[in-house]
């Protein structure tokens, strides 16, 4: 018989928390069932807010994660009622609200939002949890941790296959299909300054479809401009977020062109998101035989066509079409790593991360 395991994920998009039940048996994984909750506006105000210094932050951080864990209970009992039966762990990633790797005595921090204690207490389960810290603490940069697991997911030996998670920042996964080691890294920007965007200017949490973006006019200017910030000429390994791309940032790029369209502006900014990834896919991994594409960015059609019309000799594909539907994807890779965890072995990749070594990642809340 095999295991049962609960992955969530709430990532750098704030929207809401992905959940998934997954079976493990062996080396194989089935995704038994999937949920969904957004997170109310207040809540995601809330999260959006502590990305940045303000006022009282350790007691509304501390509320926000005691939040953040009744959300999670709730997806997490939405699963089991459609799957009953006893669930080993969750893999509960938490809410990233602070991500400085090495950057000041050489090691640096992550911080996620979370209350694995009340999440184990909320759903009588085990809880793993606090996924990143150790291999910053081994000099990595705690991100991207999915590579491992989409070796395992969507490696096949002889293809070169990569896959870009497009969230609120974009991670790219290169699976080269030989001896060469898997490789892996944040791009840069992925939906967040969209969004961000977006809601200013059309008060929406998000382009639907990229719809927006679809009827503007790149500015070449504005686009030159962004891709001039030094992270995107940095070699791996490497990792980002919100600390690097957020709205002072977009802000100082638009001093000095008050004319640009906000339409325009949306183009741009899905241009500049898709170009990021054609060109460190065409840097790292020329070879690629096909990009599949997972996370909320998958589904807006207009930044998938701009990838491809960037990548025009490799094919740009939805996760989906490698038996894993793209909002599934970052939730069943947390449950994985929380199965790796339980069991002793290495969820992180050296190569990727740039940490001493391999780590077994996690903290365990038992039920």
């Amino acid at each position: 018989m095999g295991e049962n395991y609960i992955g969530l994920m709430s990532g750098t998009s704030i929207d809401g928390a992905d959940g998934v039940l997954v079976e493990f048996d062996g080396e194989s994984m089935q995704v038994l069932a999937h949920a969904y909750r957004a997170f109310d506006p207040a809540q995601r105000a809330e999260l959006l807010a502590l990305n940045t210094p303000g006022d009282n932050e350790l007691h509304r951080a501390a509320l926000a994660a005691n939040a953040l864990a009744r959300t999670y209970a709730q997806v997490v009992t939405e699963l089991r009622e459609r799957v009953p039966g006893p669930v080993r762990a969750i893999a509960a990633h938490g809410q990233t609200v602070r991500h400085r790797p090495g950057q000041f005595d050489g090691i640096g921090y992550t911080l996620q939002l979370n209350a694995p204690a009340l999440l184990a207490e909320l759903t009588g389960i085990a809880v793993v949890a606090d996924l990143r810290s150790r291999d910053v603490a081994a000099g990595g940069q705690g991100a991207p941790l999915v590579p491992a697991f989409h070796r395992a997911c969507f490696g096949r030996d002889g293809e070169a296959v990569a896959v870009v998670n497009i969230g609120g920042i974009s991670n790219l996964t290169l699976l080269p299909g030989d001896a060469r080691p898997v490789r892996g890294f944040d791009c840069g920007p992925g939906n967040a300054l969209m969004d961000l965007w977006c809601l200013r200017h059309r008060g929406l949490p998000y382009d639907d479809g990229g719809q927006w973006a679809a009827g503007g006019t790149v500015a070449p200017d504005l686009l030159a401009a962004a891709l001039r910030d030094p992270y995107f000429a940095l070699p791996p390994p490497k990792s980002t977020g919100r600390d690097d791309f957020h709205a002072t940032w977009l802000d100082g790029l638009l001093t000095g062109r008050p004319g640009l369209h906000p339409q325009d502006v949306q183009a741009t900014l899905c241009e500049l998101t898709a170009r990021v990834i054609a060109d460190d896919l065409v840097r790292h991994l020329p070879a690629t035989t096909v990009l599949l594409v997972c996370g909320g960015g998958a589904l807006n059609q207009e930044l998938m066509r701009r990838l491809q019309a960037a990548l025009p000799g490799t094919p740009v594909k939805s996760s989906a079409e490698r038996g894993l539907p793209p909002m599934q994807v970052e939730a069943a890779a947390f449950a994985w790593l929380g199965r790796a965890c339980l069991h002793g072995r290495s969820g992180s990749l050296q190569e990727v991360t740039g940490a001493a070594g391999s780590r077994v990642l996690g903290a365990l809340y038992p039920a």
